[in-house]
């Protein structure tokens, strides 16, 4: 072997470490957040499940309980009445004529992935992006970011859905960031059945 190629292979080496090091890294804080952060169930609905390029994984869009949200204008927001005419303020639906977009923090309360509106700066806008889509309850807000789901080869996928299944996901909370996957579970007629995939 030439001092040239000692020193390309030495190199290659060398790159190599440095990226099973980062792989590493990135494997061991979403193992470190499965471990810590909070984790709650969510409705998930799939968009488009079949590409070819992207191999099995289920798109998901999650839901959220925006209820605790303050719409960018009140006159985006109907709220139900009383009895005795005063207006009670939760659950509300959404009045818009348009999809609503605004960027939220994301946390786990109650059991609910919940998502709180951020007030809108002069900066770029921090956390996700949420969805309140016109004629639907605040509580069933969408995140505008899809999450991923790999489901193995040899594994038969959920989809297409039983007319009256439910399809809900199992995440964990971040601080900062998309919520991570971590199981998938079908719900109909009262019954819960967590998929197994491996």
């Amino acid at each position: 072997m030439t001092e040239r190629a000692a020193r390309i292979s030495g190199f290659s080496i060398l790159l190599l470490l440095i990226q099973l090091a980062l792989v590493s890294s990135i494997a061991a804080k979403y193992l470190y957040q499965r471990w810590s952060c909070p984790r709650v169930w969510t409705r998930a609905v799939a968009v488009d499940p079949e590409m070819l390029m992207r191999g099995r994984y289920l798109s998901l869009q999650l839901t959220v309980d925006g209820c605790q949200s303050t719409l960018p204008s009140a006159k985006q927001a109907a709220f139900q009445r009383n009895i005795d005419g005063s207006v009670n303020r939760m659950p509300y639906s959404i009045a818009a004529q348009q999809r609503i977009e605004f960027p939220a923090k994301l946390a786990a309360q109650n059991g609910k992935l919940v998502a709180i509106r951020i007030p809108a700066t002069n900066g770029l806008p921090s956390g996700q992006m949420v969805w309140a889509i016109p004629g639907q309850s605040c509580d069933a807000m969408r995140l505008a970011e899809m999450v991923d789901f790999y489901v193995a080869e040899n594994a038969n996928s959920p989809l297409p859905l039983q007319r009256g299944a439910e399809l809900w996901i199992e995440v964990t909370v971040p601080p900062k960031g998309p919520p991570r996957p971590i199981q998938l579970a079908l719900k109909q007629d009262g019954a819960w059945k967590p998929l197994a995939f491996q």
